[in-house]
């Protein structure tokens, strides 16, 4: 039964996200203590499950094709976070943005200089793309994450704010490359269990509820300034947060088109530079900014929902694009 539940919330997992944020925001109090420490844990617990997935074939990737992981890379931590960059100041210049134009760029730029999402391998699949591309990406730029994103960020967005570089290195580390650690090792040593093939398989359900209780924390924090500031602030922020997306996902499709990629290439490294790990981004927010820069979470938290929604609509397009 519990196999089944978590089939039902990974195969629906945008409708709950948007449910639990929807709910949140009428019932604030209900995630009022997703913060701190509890926060990281549950995040902690997301890059847990995705190391339960991980096999040593899986890194063997990263050695088989260097050329290919390396132009997913740069195309990741290049595409994203200067696309972020030119967004903020696009929409700064829109008057009803401006006032919160700070907060609203350092969050999209936390967004766009985070790995790419763990729920992207999933979206790979569905589309026929190169599964094993997919997960030999997202392994390489969260093992890349504790160096390049509090970089990127600081040379981004230091100039809007003081940023903790060294501060964002630990918190990845403790929240992306050890879960993800021990989850690895436990695969390693306990994989030929049948019971422990059960508890993988009940994973993505754990995944999809951790998720909700972050965006439910994130919108019980940003509920009050939200309601103040009225609903053209949030439809520009998540204009922002389509257009960061979007283009993503055009601009990665093109470097596969430059690079003659196959078609399940093109589609992988789209995917892979379009989703981000919007997770780890609210996380960072909450930790760093949400004190001086309350609002920058607001992007992360709406990115959370829609990179899962968009995701799963451009993984249908191309697989009936295959049907036709």
């Amino acid at each position: 039964m519990i196999k089944k539940i978590s089939d039902i919330l990974s195969s629906k997992a945008s409708l709950f996200v948007i449910l639990t944020a929807v709910v949140t925001f009428f019932f604030p109090q209900l995630f009022v203590w997703v913060k701190g420490n509890t926060q990281t844990i549950i995040l902690g617990v997301i890059m847990l499950t995705m190391g339960l997935t991980l096999t040593p074939d899986d890194f063997k990737l990263l050695a088989k094709r260097p050329f290919d992981i390396l132009i997913g890379a740069v195309a990741q931590f290049t595409i994203m976070p200067l696309v972020a960059y030119a967004l903020s100041w696009l929409f700064s210049q829109v008057p009803a943005f401006a006032p919160y134009s700070t907060a609203m760029a350092v969050g999209i730029i936390l967004v766009g200089c985070c790995p790419g999402g763990v729920s992207s391998n999933i979206m790979s699949f569905l589309c026929k793309g190169d599964v094993a591309y997919s997960v030999g990406m997202t392994c390489a730029s969260t093992l890349m994450a504790p160096v390049l994103t509090p970089l990127l960020v600081l040379m981004l967005a230091g100039e809007r704010v003081d940023v903790d570089a060294w501060g964002m290195f630990r918190q990845i580390l403790i929240v992306t490359i050890i879960p993800i650690a021990i989850g690895f090792m436990l695969n390693v040593w306990l994989g030929h269990k049948e019971v422990f093939h059960k508890i993988q398989g009940c994973m993505p359900g754990v995944s999809v509820i951790c998720l909700a209780c972050i965006v439910g924390g994130v919108i019980t924090t940003v509920h009050d300034p939200l309601v103040k500031n009225g609903w053209v602030l949030f439809l520009l922020t998540f204009c922002m947060v389509f257009c960061h997306n979007t283009i993503g996902y055009l601009l990665g499709y093109s470097v596969g088109v430059l690079f003659h990629f196959s078609t399940a290439k093109k589609r992988t490294i789209s995917i892979e530079v379009g989703m981000q790990n919007a997770g780890l981004g609210t996380n960072l927010a909450m930790t760093f900014f949400v004190a001086t820069n309350p609002m920058a979470v607001v992007p992360c938290a709406i990115s959370c929902a829609w990179h899962s929604i968009s995701g799963t609509i451009l993984a249908n397009i191309f697989a009936r694009k295959d049907h036709k």
